[in-house]
């Protein structure tokens, strides 16, 4: 039955018309919002408020029609990446990587291409609110200074502050000086898939927090302990591109990954085990032991030894040239191991460096939100400012934060959105997107970056400089606030000039983070927990490839953009692998409820070929109820399962099938290639023998035999376009550019199940060998402009016709839509708007 699934070449629903409401003119109007917002850009232009004045002489660099880029960074989660903003006449229309920045190098993930949809988001937070009524800034002002006053008195002893974790100096100057002059208050951080665990392992490793930088340029073996470093995350941009520079011929790098569900770095890798969790860490402890770590004592003999045992000669024989690294799921005891592992190798200061923390101040973010709603609960906190955060709906369970939010007397959230915890908040502030705002940030190496806004607030928003300034007592723009502490930091004879220099080029010159000498302490082994015992179904909780935490649901690109791998859309599913599936009575799209301590959830099952028998794995960040129009009510919730310690993996999890069938919306269901030679891969050695293999695979017309006349193409220009697919990391960076690009509709859930998106990219997935143990091709499908091309020649109208040039053009206002172009597509990239 699975097997028939992953043969089934077109959706089920593709030949049907689903006249329900929401698959009408409406629901694509709703989904299609923030995409008009951007298309009607082209219209209007919006600039801070000034003296109109006629251009007597117009600025040299301001040509119509022609983009000018400007230099900033957005923060998504992670540290932050410098991008490059396209802008015409005043208007940011794409996003692009800055090829100085040590983050980017040029190249940019998903978050950051769609971040500019989010900025014209017509479902975000515009003005201030108290109660859900419109009031001034003026307002909120007046109820701080009062609120103050009474915390003053008692040096701000019920005065609490919850951010994200920040990155600005900036800002965190500004909240040091609040502390400062309120020393009882706290200022508390939260982030519920920050790098926790990886600064807990540094600390049970060294003894302190240090911040890990991986150069993976100059690695020739990596052994990945359920890390996924090419996955979701600003750092992995940078690591793709590292990782891509040594996949060439000449000096191609080895990688071995361990992990339990299928990761975009599972997929690259070069020899994968699946393990349950729970596993991981025996078996890197195995490894430790057999690469030679002191005071670590080998398990008994398991049924991976053999693989773990091949792993650590090739790591041996690799010494200073090797690298293993931990995922940020795994217990601190794995990271320990691995950076035990990095010193034995000699790797220590070479493929792994170790450097001062990049964070304003490092907080082990579960603890102080713990703390935060312990003295929440207890009735001590009479002020909270939120700022950024989102933890009515991201807090682990256990905590109760929603019920502790309740007792505090005075509450006030700044956000984007009028989010979860917006709503249960008194005042409400609209934060300005990092688009239209100043600001600055650090990079994963602590290069910061000073941000610029490319145009004024679209609504009343202000920013977390602003508010901070006000509750200091010295209310400023943002501008000021950015430029006078950076004055105050730099000693340079033209400061005008290094100023100048910083927003040029994206980045401010010596302001990485220091490195720091570590050294394995003398019992650092002893302090290792015991590993958690096994029991019954365990389930793994991951950061969404495209909602990450939740952030993005309103984002109807993200949305429908299909998840590395599965190729789901519009949500998530309970993830599987077909033994386990066999074994349960499962089927894709059956509807299942998990239980685990008390507290339920309902969804689809997807089966997932190559996840680990006995585990399960859902995505974060879905079943929002105040995310907006477009991901209010999108897939299911999974925080209520996830608790504070078992914050990325809970063992003995209950399982039931409820017998509703929930379909999920994916744009591939065949998988197989059954031979074909859809995707043509072939080891190193194959290539060193015969350059020129792919062409004997498959089926390939020899030239000549065609009824059509041979075009040619000795003048003018010619085009062309060609993916490295040893290269490719299947991250989806290139389909959300396209669309961006060409501001290419959402289509919506009910229209991808009928096969109906309108994606001019994808990225196909294929499946090679047994289905238990899989190896993974990504295959990029882009318009493929054929030089016979079967489109051309069904149109009864000519629309489609070939251009001297190499092209295939499309003249729309002869187009009547029979769709006979679409059909005759080999590729099946030809895309129709159902909804003109």
């Amino acid at each position: 039955e699975f097997q028939e699934f992953l043969q089934r070449e077109f959706p089920e629903h593709a030949s049907e018309w689903e006249a329900s409401d929401r698959s009408g003119r409406r629901r694509f109007l709703k989904l299609m919002g923030a995409s008009l917002a951007l298309a009607g850009v082209t219209a209007c232009t919006r600039q801070p408020t000034e003296l109109i004045m006629p251009y007597v002489r117009a600025p040299e660099e301001v040509v119509p029609g022609k983009p000018l880029f400007y230099a900033t960074a957005l923060e998504l989660g992670a540290p932050a990446i410098g991008v490059l903003v396209e802008s015409h006449m005043g208007r940011p229309t794409k996003i692009e990587g800055n090829p100085l920045h040590p983050a980017s190098l040029g190249a940019t993930d998903v978050f950051s291409q769609a971040g500019i949809l989010s900025l014209y988001d017509p479902d975000r937070s515009k003005t201030v609110t108290f109660g859900g009524e419109i009031r001034p800034w003026t307002d909120l002002l007046a109820a701080l200074r009062e609120a103050l006053v009474t915390q003053e008195a008692g040096q701000g002893a019920g005065l609490r502050i919850l951010t994200d974790v920040i990155l600005s100096p900036t800002l965190g100057a500004q909240l040091e000086e609040i502390l400062a002059r309120l020393p009882k208050a706290r200022w508390h951080q939260w982030d519920p898939v920050g790098p926790r665990l990886e600064r807990a392992g540094a600390r049970l490793a060294f003894g302190a927090d240090v911040n890990t930088i991986y150069r993976l340029e100059e690695v020739d073996v990596i052994a990945s302990l359920d890390a996924d470093f090419l996955g979701p995350g600003a750092r992995a941009v940078r690591h793709a591109r590292s990782f891509a520079e040594r996949r060439n011929p000449g000096k191609m790098n080895r990688l071995y990954a361990v992990e339990t569900s299928v990761s975009n770095t599972g997929a690259k890798a070069d020899h994968r085990l699946a393990l349950p969790f729970s596993r991981i860490e025996a078996l890197a402890r195995e490894l430790a032991a057999a690469v030679g770590v002191a005071g670590i004592a080998a398990p008994a003999p398991g049924v991976n030894s053999k693989w773990a045992a091949a792993v650590a000669r090739d790591l041996a024989a690799h010494r200073g040239r090797s690298l293993v690294i931990a995922g940020e799921p795994q217990p601190a005891a794995v990271h320990a191991l691995a950076h035990a592992m990095n010193q034995a190798l000699g790797n220590a200061g070479r493929t792994v460096v170790y450097t001062e923390p990049i964070e304003a101040r490092p907080v082990d973010p579960v603890e102080s939100l713990r703390e935060l709603a312990r003295e929440m609960a207890a009735g001590s906190v009479e002020l909270l400012v939120i700022v950024g955060a989102n933890p009515v709906y991201t807090a682990p369970a256990d905590l109760r934060f929603r019920e502790a939010l309740d007792k505090v007397k005075l509450r006030v959230h700044m956000g984007l959105y009028a989010d979860e915890t917006a709503e249960l908040c008194h005042w409400h502030v609209a934060q300005a997107h990092p688009l239209e705002s100043w600001g600055d940030t650090r990079a994963f190496d602590g290069t910061a970056t000073i941000q610029q806004p490319l145009i004024a607030p679209l609504y009343a928003g202000r920013t977390a400089y602003e508010l901070m300034a006000a509750m200091a007592g010295q209310p400023q723009e943002t501008f000021d606030i950015v430029r006078s502490y950076w004055k105050a930091q730099v000693q340079v004879p033209d400061f005008e000039a290094w100023w100048r220099q910083a927003l040029h080029d994206g980045i401010v010159p010596g302001t990485q983070a220091r490195p720091r000498p570590v050294a394995l302490r003398g019992d650092w082994a002893a302090g290792f927990p015991a590993p958690a015992a096994e029991s019954g179904l365990e389930l793994v909780f991951r950061a969404d490839p495209s909602v990450y935490d939740g952030r993005f649901a309103n984002n109807g690109w993200l949305q429908e953009c299909p998840k590395p791998l599965t190729k789901i859309t519009w949500g998530n599913a309970v993830l599987i692998s077909p033994r386990t599936a066999e074994e349960l009575g499962l089927r894709s799209e059956d509807g299942v409820e998990l239980e685990f301590e008390g507290r339920q959830a309902r969804g689809p099952v997807w089966i997932l070929p190559g996840h680990a028998d006995h585990s399960l794995t859902v995505s974060l960040g879905y079943g929002r109820w105040r995310a907006g129009r477009t991901g209010n009510g999108v897939g299911f919730n999974a925080y209520p399962l996830r608790t504070s310690g078992a914050l990325w993996q809970a063992s003995g999890v209950r399982l039931r099938k409820t017998g509703a069938w929930m379909p999920v919306a994916t744009t591939q269901n065949h998988f197989l290639m059954e031979g074909r030679g859809l995707a043509r891969t072939g080891t190193l050695e194959t290539f060193r023998r015969n350059p020129e293999f792919v062409h004997e695979m498959g089926h390939n017309p020899p030239p000549g035999l065609s009824l059509y006349p041979e075009h040619r193409y000795d003048q003018g220009y010619s085009w062309g376009m060609a993916i490295d697919i040893g290269a490719c990391v299947g991250c989806n960076a290139c389909v959300v550019a396209c669309q961006a690009e060409n501001n290419i509709p959402v289509a919506g859930k009910e229209q991808v199940m009928a096969g109906r998106e309108l994606h001019w990219l994808r990225i196909d997935t294929y499946y090679q060998g047994n289905l238990d143990d899989p190896g993974f091709v990504f295959q990029p499908v882009l318009c493929m402009h054929c030089e016979k091309a079967p489109c051309e020649v069904v149109c009864p109208v000519a629309a489609t016709v070939h251009h001297a040039e190499g092209l295939n053009d499309m003249i729309y206002n002869r187009c009547v839509g029979t769709r006979y172009c679409s059909n005759n597509c080999p590729y099946k990239v030809r895309r129709f708007n159902f909804f003109p």
